[in-house]
Formats: C-alpha cells, sequence, structure tokens
C-alpha cells in the first residue's frame, strides 16, 4: 500500500491496522508513505532516520496510558517536486492500494461536485497534468501514478479515501475521472474507468496534533528517544465497502468493519461526531477555553451538544443500524477525555467546509420534513459568533480555513444583517441558501449564543 499523507491520523489510524495484522503474523502487505506537498519536512525526515518506526500512545477516557512502536512503514519516500519517486512507487506492480489522507477543502469540489476550477492549484495541476507532469493536489498526483502505472502495465489498483468526507470514494473518483478529462487523456481515462475502484470509507480516531512535551513523555515511558511520536484516544474504528480491484490486507481479522454500504455509519459519524466537535471547539472558544475537554465538561456547552444530536439528527437518521443515542453518549465521553488535550483551534478550522458538510445537511432534512431546527440552528450561530472574532481580529489563535474566501467572510461579517448574510450563502446551504425559516432560526440561535457567551466567559 503507498499512502499519501504521512500526518499524525494515518499513523494513528490505517499503519496501526496493519501493525496488528502484522502481529497476528500476517506479513504479506506494509506500507509506503509519502506527502504530495512541501509540508512536515521535519516529521517526514525523522520517520526516515526512524526506518518508518515511530510510537504510538493511547489514551483511554479513564486515563489508562498505552504506548506501541509502529513499524508497518517500511519505506518513507522523501518529498521532491516533480514526485518521481512516489509515482514509481505506486506504478508499481506490487502496489495493489494507493490510500490517502484528504481534508474536506483538498477535494476542491462545488455544490454540484464538480471540481471548483477557481482554486489556482486546481487549476495549475490540470496545465501540468497536460503536459504529463504530477501535481500537488491529490488529483495530479494520483493522475501522474495511473499513467505511469497504465504505460508499465501494472494491472487494477485500488484508490482509497481515509477521511471524514460524505461518500469519499465516489465524490473522489468523479472528480479524478473529470481532472483527467480536462487534461485532454481520453485513453487513461478510459484505463481507469477499466482498472480502478474507489470505496467509500468511514474513518474515526481522535488524534490532536502532538503536543511538544509528547517526545519526553515517550522517552519516559518506552526509553526511546522518538522524534516523531504520536498521540490519540484509545476508540478506533474503520468502515471500507468491500470493494477492491486487487485484493487487500485481511482486515476483517483486525476489526475493521468491511460493508456492503458505509452510508449509514458515515451519516452517523460526520453528523454526530464531526458536527459536535466542531459545534464544542466554536463555543468553547467565545468563552475563553483552549481544549475539546474543558468545554465538552461545560454545562451549557455540552447541553448545546446533546440537544443537538437528540432533537435533530436522531430523527434524521432513524431507523439506524446503529444505537444513535449510545452512540452520542460514547463520542461526547471520547471528547471529554482530558488527556488527549486537542485543540479547540484545530477543531474549529475549516468551517466553511464543515457548515456545508457536516450541518445542512440536517438543516435541509428537518424543514423538508416540516420540523424545526431550533437545536442544529446553534452550530451555525455559533460559528457565525466565531467568525465575527476573526473579522475583528480577536480570536485567541489564528483560523485555518481551506474553504474559506476571505474577501467574502469579511463581508458576511460586515452586512448590515451578518445572519442573512451568512445564510444566503448558496455554498454553504444548497438549496435552502436564503430559506426564511434558516435565517429565523439562526437569528434566534444568535441571540441563545450571546446570552451564553455572556453567562459563561471566563474573566
Amino acid at each position: 500500500m503507498l499512502h499519501l499523507g504521512l500526518g499524525s491520523f494515518h499513523r494513528a489510524h490505517q499503519a496501526v491496522y496493519l501493525q496488528r495484522l502484522i502481529d497476528a503474523g500476517d506479513t504479506r502487505w506494509s506500507l509506503s508513505g509519502a506527502n504530495i506537498r512541501p509540508d512536515m519536512a521535519d516529521v517526514v525526515a525523522a520517520l526516515q532516520a526512524q526506518g518508518g518506526r515511530y510510537t504510538l500512545e493511547t489514551v483511554s477516557p479513564a486515563g489508562e496510558y498505552r504506548y506501541e512502536q509502529i513499524e508497518a512503514i517500511r519505506e518513507v519516500l522523501p518529498y521532491e517536486r516533480s514526485l518521481a519517486a512516489v509515482v514509481a512507487r505506486g506504478a508499481a506492480p506490487s502496489t495493489r492500494i494507493v490510500s490517502f489522507t484528504v481534508t474536506e477543502a483538498g477535494y476542491y469540489l462545488d455544490t454540484k461536485g464538480k471540481l471548483d476550477l477557481s482554486f489556482a492549484d486546481l487549476a495549475a495541476d490540470i496545465e501540468r497534468a497536460r503536459r504529463g507532469e504530477a501535481g500537488e493536489t491529490i488529483y495530479g498526483a494520483v493522475c501522474a501514478i495511473l499513467r505511469a502505472r497504465k504505460a508499465v502495465g501494472a494491472g487494477a489498483i485500488t484508490l482509497l479515501n481515509c477521511d471524514n468526507l460524505r461518500h469519499n470514494g465516489d465524490r473522489f473518483r468523479a472528480g479524478l475521472l473529470e481532472f483527467i478529462e480536462r487534461a485532454g487523456d481520453a485513453d487513461l481515462l478510459a484505463w481507469v474507468n477499466a482498472n480502478t475502484r474507489c470505496p467509500n470509507a468511514m474513518v474515526d480516531r481522535i488524534t490532536p496534533r502532538p503536543p511538544p512535551e509528547l517526545r519526553a513523555r515517550v522517552k519516559a515511558a518506552t526509553g526511546r528517544d522518538d522524534a516523531a511520536p504520536v498521540t490519540g484516544e484509545s476508540f478506533i474504528q474503520w468502515v471500507i465497502e468491500d470493494n477492491f480491484a486487487a485484493g487487500r490486507p485481511d482486515w476483517g481479522r483486525v476489526g475493521v468493519e468491511l460493508v456492503e454500504s458505509v452510508q449509514p455509519y458515515e451519516e452517523a459519524k460526520i453528523r454526530i461526531l464531526n458536527a459536535t466537535h466542531s459545534c464544542v471547539a466554536w463555543a468553547g472558544t467565545l468563552i475563553g477555553l483552549g481544549f475539546i475537554h474543558e468545554g465538552t465538561h461545560n454545562a451549557a456547552i455540552r447541553k448545546m451538544a446533546y440537544d443537538y444530536v437528540t432533537d435533530d439528527v436522531i430523527p434524521c437518521l432513524s431507523p439506524s443500524p446503529i444505537d444513535l443515542a449510545a452512540y452520542r453518549d460514547v463520542v461526547l465521553d471520547r471528547f471529554g477525555n482530558p488527556a488527549i488535550r486537542d485543540t479547540n483551534q484545530r477543531v474549529a478550522a475549516d468551517g466553511f467546509s464543515k457548515i456545508p458538510g457536516f450541518i445542512a445537511p440536517t438543516v435541509r432534512e428537518r424543514l423538508a420534513a416540516g420540523q424545526g431546527i431550533d437545536s442544529v440552528a446553534m452550530l451555525p450561530a455559533l460559528f457565525l459568533a466565531f467568525l465575527q472574532r476573526w473579522h475583528k481580529g480577536t480570536l485567541p489563535y489564528a483560523y485555518q480555513d481551506q474553504g474559506m474566501d476571505e474577501a467574502v467572510a469579511h463581508a458576511i461579517c460586515d452586512a448590515a444583517d451578518p445572519v442573512a448574510a451568512l445564510c444566503a450563502g448558496a455554498a454553504l446551504w444548497g438549496s435552502i441558501a436564503g430559506d426564511a425559516r434558516l435565517v429565523d432560526a439562526v437569528r434566534r440561535a444568535g441571540e441563545r449564543v450571546a446570552r451564553f457567551v455572556a453567562a459563561e466567559s471566563k474573566p
């Protein structure tokens, strides 16, 4: 397997499942890892120096720490602009799966699921693909790998998403096919249609950015001076549609759920875990908290999160093969784990992708059923209050949002009616943009947010 994106999540999730399989005696598969952009250079260099080995720290909600050495990544490919080594590894007949972790914004899709060519790096990658070069978007990199694979007759391959986008395999495949079509390579397009599979998948493990003190903690616990450790919660889940082109590891032996359809699991994860995570991060930031667990233990924030799921999400997702109320409670317990020390800054990021992906579907479905949206309306109201802080330069940290057009965001905040301006955004809300019921609910929720902030803010 070649994995693109050597960040903390991959190393605390997919690599761990493969390590479990190796530990169980199945050594047929290994991972090669690479980044397709020149980021995380220190981590990549540390992993290379350590032969791909690193330490995973996990901690349970009860405060139990475990340390294990992960050795499933057998090859760490250095970054260089042409991605020659990455393309060569992806084109090798022995490579059967190319997996990748992409943020929501990294798909460059508009509200209709088409490529959004207003992104300069995506447009530049299409030009590179026309010249036969690799690119730095996921499409530009994968297109180059598949072109090389076709050229050497290396055979079919699975392209496996490992991220939070709903219907991620289907949406990535549509974006990839459009990318190849725009690059003008009809032969490659036909080959990809015939020789690739893109299963949908759902992943879950809270994995904060490694804190500065993690290295010392790992050394004290294990004796190893590890320059690239990762930390995460003890909970882990991976659900994949069993649709592979050229074989796969025997993941079912180590707890991966291989299913016919990932949709019910995906919807529960995105709406209950991901959206609630954002709710806690935005609300916590507004009252001066720095960490997710602090917000989860605040009674007012916990009630917002609980009511959002109970009142609006569970009715939308029922009936379900999952016990949604139990899942809600497990999620809140996980968020309350003080040892994870997950920051509001990390979780609050990318609101302009999270509203359409995580929150708007529940609003649309509730309105379509003629139901109220008071509880879910708290989330966009929290985000607007958060965005106003960003607009005024009073957030306690830098806000990162790959899906945000800063001019548009400032215009929302400067509008005579910021609530109406936020609710009018078609990119955020799709078919319900400007709906009077949405505007009214968010306006009333905004008043509740203002009272919450006044009552709960830290001096």
